[in-house]
């Protein structure tokens, strides 16, 4: 049984890869067993895949634990994989203690920028999405998808190390060497995915260069142990701090009910602390004196290195084998590239698309990440701007409640709340506007607003995320009904004959073209003109496009789900009468009529079997025998 405090929770201290040896053939290889890669397998188990995960280390550690953060956008997918329940009651520590993130001189300081509290009756319905963030430790994780992998008889083996890639025409041999024993085997696999982190072996044996700027300093990521502090801090103390004092800075967040992650720096690169100064910097942090253990040291730059390609023939990157950046919503790239990929892979495997589709995930996600990457340097940037400036003019001591340091501390607070941005562009305009397999608008890549990392709006139109929302009073939304597969949104009018305001338009006020013609280009007739026959013509209106792309799915065994949709609101946001999502819940058409060559054109396209040339490169070649 595991280690219940009193306060309840989990123990994730360590957690145990299976032992094991790994498979002889499989679909998909995965090397790496941290969040991404056992994500990975996830997604590709759910769709069907037989993959097998390997993994040179033997158990993970909580107080090496990295990311802890998760954005809404996340939480979305594991919603998606029927884990989110299982996350959630897999705390670490009290999930009372989350009050927002803190700008505070330490934990028992002053605040600088106040920030609103949770409301015990307050709905707290998040914009954009039904789910909102969410703070678990990577380990957390891994024991969440480690159990759900071990349910559906999916192999992990920790302590296999990759050695060697050789790939054909058919796939691809890895070798892999138990770090103990020393004995070999061989995995034949039609893909490998490295997920192997930012040393990744596997990208060094496939030969992928990495391409941006290397760091000048270094930082440190600190796990500090209390005892019981209760009595300096509460009870329930406030879980996610950013610290501005003259010694300390940067996060000050619980890890469990006795672990704190402290940040320090930056350094030169070949400077190295003591564990004195390191301990002085957690003890500023806190804001008073107590007994600190320091349990481990990461180090960590502000840089960002970007694989050249995230394909090579069979082999495929994510997560930090993929990209590396200044710290912050990392592993939510990484589930995003496996959010991606996964569908990709299982329409390629499943024979419903050509191998050239796996081109697609280097065009859609290579351009996201660095876009995310160089906002993130930027940030970080400005923030050590900042943060110079304003110990340049002298930041109180807690103790100070002189007029002068009120004064100086709300000076401080308001050049906190200037410079600070939000960050719903990073979260959720995840926007793939350079890829073979949309079927983007006449003009519209042209007229799209520019990608902002702190400003989102629902954006209907091909490569986006399809907009969200709850389409039963029984909280069911969008997203759910969608499920793993394709999925035709239908949007109909009120079969009462009520008007839908603004349905003619999409989100930045243009007038969707096709949402006021029927399939001979006649302009729909007014509403005021034929109140009772208008939900009826337009049923005869879809009649076609549903059953063209019914017909074309069914034909190609492809997993299709049809969803009518008479809210008003509904096709407010979406523009148009049919819009096709693809199973990572991005747009990949829509429109009120059928393009030259049908559903056949457009299927055709989203699976990559009509390259538009927009961003066609011939990542995918294999030579008929390669080592790797």
């Amino acid at each position: 049984m595991p280690h219940l405090p009193a306060t309840g929770g989990r123990d994730v201290h360590t957690v145990r890869f299976p032992v094991g040896r790994p498979p002889a053939t499989v679909d998909v290889l995965i090397v790496g067993a941290g969040p991404v890669g056992l994500a990975a397998a996830t997604e590709l188990t759910a769709r069907g895949i037989r993959v097998a995960v390997v993994d040179r280390a033997r158990t993970a550690t909580l107080v090496r634990a990295g990311a802890m953060g998760h954005t809404p956008r996340v939480v979305e997918h594991f919603r998606r994989w029927g884990l989110l329940q299982r996350i959630r009651e897999a705390w670490t520590y009290p999930p009372e203690w989350n009050r927002g993130t803190r700008l505070v001189t330490s934990l028992t300081g002053h605040e600088l920028v106040p920030v609103p509290r949770p409301s015990f009756r307050g709905s707290g319905a998040p914009e954009h999405t039904a789910d909102e963030a969410l703070r678990r430790p990577q380990t957390v994780l891994q024991q969440v998808f480690l159990d759900h992998l071990a349910e559906h008889g999916v192999s992990v083996a920790g302590g296999w190390e990759l050695q060697e890639l050789t790939e054909d025409g058919e796939g691809v041999s890895a070798g892999v060497v138990d770090v103990d024993s020393g004995e070999r085997r061989m995995v034949r696999a039609a893909y490998v995915l490295g997920t192997d982190g930012g040393s990744s072996t596997t990208r060094r044996l496939v030969g992928i260069d990495r391409e941006g700027d290397h760091a000048t300093e270094k930082r440190l990521r600190l796990i500090v142990r209390t005892g019981d502090i209760s009595d300096r801090v509460g009870p329930a103390p406030s879980a996610t701090n950013i610290v501005f004092n003259q010694r300390a800075s940067g996060f000050l967040a619980a890890v469990s009910t006795r672990e704190w992650r402290v940040y320090a720096g930056p350094y030169p690169l070949d400077h190295e602390p003591t564990e004195d100064e390191l301990l002085a910097i957690g003890r500023a942090a806190f804001g008073f004196d107590l007994e600190l253990e320091l349990v481990s040291a990461t180090t960590f730059y502000h840089a960002t290195r970007i694989a050249t390609t995230f394909r090579r023939g069979r082999v495929l990157l994510a997560g930090d084998a993929a990209h590396v950046r200044t710290p912050g919503g990392n592993l939510g790239e990484g589930i995003g590239d496996v959010a991606n990929l996964g569908w990709k892979l299982a329409a390629v495997l499943a024979g419903h698309a050509p191998d050239t589709l796996l081109d697609s995930y280097d065009q859609e996600r290579r351009p996201h990440n660095r876009r995310v990457a160089d906002h993130s340097l930027e940030r970080s940037r400005r923030s050590q701007t900042a943060l110079a400036e304003i110990r340049a003019g002298g930041i109180p001591d807690d103790a100070d409640l002189g007029d002068a340091a009120v004064r100086r501390r709300a000076e401080i607070g308001e050049r906190l709340r200037r410079d600070h941005t939000g960050g719903a562009g990073v979260t959720f305009d995840e926007r793939y506007d350079a890829s073979d397999v949309i079927w983007y608008e006449e003009g519209q890549l042209a007229s799209e607003p520019g990608w902002r990392p702190d400003v989102y709006e629902d954006d209907p139109r091909p490569g986006h995320r399809a907009p969200d929302g709850r389409i039963d009073p029984h909280g069911s939304t969008l997203h759910d009904r969608i499920g793993t597969s394709f999925a035709l949104l239908v949007l109909t009018e009120d079969p009462t004959g009520r008007p839908a305001e603004d349905s003619t338009k999409d989100p930045t006020g243009r007038p969707a073209e096709d949402s006021t013609k029927d399939p001979t280009g006649r302009p729909a007739g007014d509403s005021t003109d034929e109140p009772a026959g208008r939900p009826a013509e337009d049923l005869i209106r879809d009649r076609p496009v549903v059953d063209a792309f019914t017909r074309e799915a069914a034909s190609r065994s492809l997993p299709l789900t049809v969803i009518h949709l008479t809210d008003p609101d509904a096709r407010a946001v979406y523009g148009a009468a049919h819009v096709l999502i693809r199973p990572d819940q991005h747009v990949a058409w829509r429109g009120s009529v059928l393009p030259d060559g049908g559903a056949r054109a457009v299927l055709d396209r989203v699976l990559g079997r009509a390259r538009s040339g927009t961003a066609a490169q011939a990542l995918g070649a294999v030579p008929a025998q390669r080592v790797l």
